[in-house]
């Protein structure tokens, strides 16, 4: 199912892929193909054994036979929708010019030439595109919900602010995390000088701005500025930890809103307003646009633990090495309470990061993050059939089922 190439349209493939397989092959899945399918695994971990042994034993090397040996629960399939509708090819049309675009809003925009590839550098169509994409679906369902299916200019230009305020997030995560690769090659900070890179960062938010103030809409530019508000306080809640055992979750779960899920539910917000509907259909496409921020974010925590590096395009275990602590690792706690001191001291001491990595594989810390995105996503689903029938509503329904279901 995965397609080994670079470029979006290999990318749409797979997720497409992943998707129509995924019910399928949850009807297969029995004892008995479970139990045909163990030579198999224990092929690839004795492989990744051997890799091991034949060379220094490193921590990476611990982790990946950890994440190889561990249960292979939390990687199968958990479809919870049926609409055989791809939310991409869908949006073709809508989406197929959208880099270019910001790319030309972003060149010229400015005569420093200097500042111009550092500032397209991540708007190559590489990435998912789910933002922009959960934006115009969103668009079109309340079109659709009023009886109009076309797509206005502003509702449009929502989606390219989405996304260029989604990448000078990631410029400025890049700088602040020292990270070294992002969707499979070298991060911004890597390729130019860190000050360099945080004002292109900049540079792309005062773009999206001036966008956003060509809408003319104070409400709308309210609910998309909230979303800057909100990512800052999320950073800053993401630099502390909770000493009290019992609030940790609480502080983590406010600052997935913050970071990820505001976005998705003020642009869901936005383009309602755009739409010129009732505040009970504003409020609807918030919630929807809120679970499934949500239940992204918890996903992306379990991918740090069960995806590999390349699936990724980014390095795994990242998240413990920057000292946070994710649900898989609040939920383990609960079975290892040895954790609670490592978090404590955010796994700077050595061997923290792999005997976390390794507690949190021998929990149920996978199992219960899954559960608790899926239960997100179930919300989600339930808010998006309240819409009337349209493909933009079956859309919105599958979108929830591919983010519970990515495998990056």
């Amino acid at each position: 199912m995965a397609c080994i190439a670079s470029g979006r349209l290999c990318a749409r493939a797979e997720k497409l892929c992943q998707f129509r397989h995924f019910a399928q092959l949850r009807r297969e899945v029995t004892t008995s193909t479970c139990a045909k399918s163990q030579p198999a695994v224990s092929q690839t971990c004795g492989t990744l054994l051997q890799r091991c042994q034949s060379k220094t034993n490193t921590p990476d090397c611990r982790i990946g036979l950890v994440r190889a040996t561990s249960t292979m629960q939390t990687q199968l399939p958990g479809s919870v929708a049926d609409d055989q509708v791809d939310p991409y090819r869908l949006l073709e049309n809508d989406l197929k010019d959208m880099f270019e675009n910001i790319q030309e809003e972003l060149i010229n925009s400015t005569t420093i030439k200097e500042l111009q590839p550092i500032a397209t550098y991540y708007m190559d169509g590489q990435g998912k595109a789910l933002r922009p994409m959960l934006t115009i679906l969103m668009a079109r369902a309340i079109n659709c919900h009023k009886g109009n299916d076309i797509l206005s200019h502003s509702q449009r230009r929502i989606a390219m602010i989405a996304e260029m305020v989604h990448a000078a997030t990631l410029m400025h995560d890049d700088v602040i995390d020292m990270s070294d690769s992002r969707r499979g090659k070298p991060s911004v900070n890597i390729l130019w000088n860190e000050k360099k890179v945080v004002m292109a960062g900049n540079y792309v938010l005062a773009t999206a701005c001036m966008m956003l103030s060509r809408i003319q809409n104070n409400e709308v530019t309210a609910s998309m500025c909230q979303i800057l508000a909100d990512i800052v306080q999320g950073e800053f809640m993401q630099l502390g930890s909770k000493e009290a055992e019992n609030e940790r979750f609480a502080h983590y779960f406010t600052k997935n809103y913050l970071k990820t899920a505001s976005m998705m539910a003020n642009c869901s917000k936005a383009t309602a307003i755009l739409a010129e509907t009732d505040d009970r259909m504003i409020e609807t496409a918030f919630q929807y646009g809120k679970n499934i921020g949500l239940a992204f974010q918890l996903v992306d925590d379990l991918l740090d633990f069960v995806a590999s590096s390349e699936a990724l395009g980014k390095p795994t275990a990242a998240d413990l090495k920057l000292g946070l602590a994710t649900a898989p690792v609040l939920f383990a706690c609960e079975t290892y309470p040895e954790l609670n001191e490592m978090i404590m001291r955010r796994f700077q001491e050595p061997g923290d990061v792999e005997k976390a990595f390794e507690l949190v594989h021998k929990s149920n810390g996978l199992q219960q993050t899954k559960f608790m995105a899926k239960k997100h996503c179930m919300e989600a689903i339930r808010i998006a059939q309240s819409f009337t029938k349209s493909p933009y509503q079956k859309a919105l329904v599958v979108l929830a089922d591919l983010v519970l279901n990515r495998m990056k």
